[in-house]
């Protein structure tokens, strides 16, 4: 299933807003957050929420990640009961404003140079171990959103990216089980000021990467069952409709499973996380000459089964 987070009426015809769950169907949209807000918790999972100190998510995609698998395949089943009676009358997907389908993710893992084209256009050699890096929670926004470009910043730069969402609790898991824990797959757009990252000593690449709006996540969370092979998807990145990135996910250095064993053995990776599996050769920074980001560009990331990530600098 694909779901997203919009704006919509918290009831047909109120004419209030709120920020709604739905499920993407035949290019529809079917509002779904009042079964998110009644889906049970599984006793594990909220006994390892309790165990934390982490307040149960009332409702949202947060909701769902937290649930826990089985009672994740019983909501799927009340939704293609409501999905059998067509989709006509729903709004359409393109009509709605998108939020970032985890609004607030606990923690954003970036990964370093993932990619081996990647490597060789930045002039080292693959790292033996994944590189970590982060960007904060507030850098978060959604598809179609206009990302403000920081008026003392002139080399803003783009990476298009898979996402990984969390969907259980992963504590030093092994590679062969590592995909259990992934709730489902975005896209990722790692917006970078290039300044804080190249220019100066020390580098400070998670402020350079943590700037607001410069993490949109989106259009939608799309589930596991729809993605059976991270490694088998091709990734484009387009600038004013010019192609500038062209990778498949199978020429990731670390794959997704490596990347949740190798960040669980030092600290738990928790329901609603992302991880940004890097970006392929193609970025602004290393062409020649760079090519910045500027007001009114436009940034689409894709990945078919995925859909279209949209970004605007303002």
């Amino acid at each position: 299933m694909k779901f997203v987070s919009y704006e919509g009426e918290r009831a047909a015809g109120s004419g209030s807003t709120s920020r709604r769950t739905g499920v993407v169907h035949d290019g529809h949209v079917m509002d779904v957050s009042d079964l998110i807000e009644a889906l049970p918790l599984s006793s594990e999972a909220a006994g390892a929420l309790a165990q934390r100190g982490i307040a149960c998510a009332t409702g949202g995609m947060l909701r769902w990640l937290q649930a826990g698998e089985a009672e994740r395949a019983a909501l799927a089943a009340s939704i293609r009961e409501r999905l059998g009676a067509g989709t006509a009358t729903l709004p359409a997907l393109g009509s709605l404003k998108l939020y970032p389908p985890v609004s607030r993710p606990g923690k954003i893992v970036g990964v370093g140079r993932n990619y081996a084209d990647h490597a060789k256009e930045t002039g080292v050699a693959p790292f033996e171990k994944p590189r970590i890096i982060f960007k904060v929670p507030s850098s978060v926004t959604g598809s179609g959103a206009m990302v403000p470009k920081p008026a003392l910043v002139q080399k803003m730069d783009f990476e298009g990216e898979l996402g990984v969402v969390i969907g259980a609790f992963a504590s030093a898991v092994t590679p062969q089980d590592a995909l259990r824990h992934v709730g489902g797959y975005t896209l990722l757009n790692d917006l970078s000021a290039r300044e804080f990252q190249f220019d100066i000593t020390p580098p400070q690449t998670t402020f350079a990467k943590s700037m607001d709006g410069f993490c949109p996540i989106g259009p939608a969370l799309v589930t596991v069952d729809e993605v059976p092979d991270p490694q088998a998807l091709r990734l484009h990145t387009h600038v004013n409709g010019a192609l500038v990135q062209d990778a498949t996910t199978a020429d990731m250095l670390f794959p997704v499973a490596v990347l949740i064993s190798y960040i669980s053995q030092y600290m738990t990776l928790e329901p609603g996380d992302v991880i940004a599996t890097g970006t392929p050769a193609g970025i602004g920074a290393f062409r020649t000459p760079p090519v910045w980001l500027a007001k009114g560009d436009r940034v689409e990331v894709s990945i078919e089964p995925l859909g279209v990530l949209v970004t605007v600098i303002g």
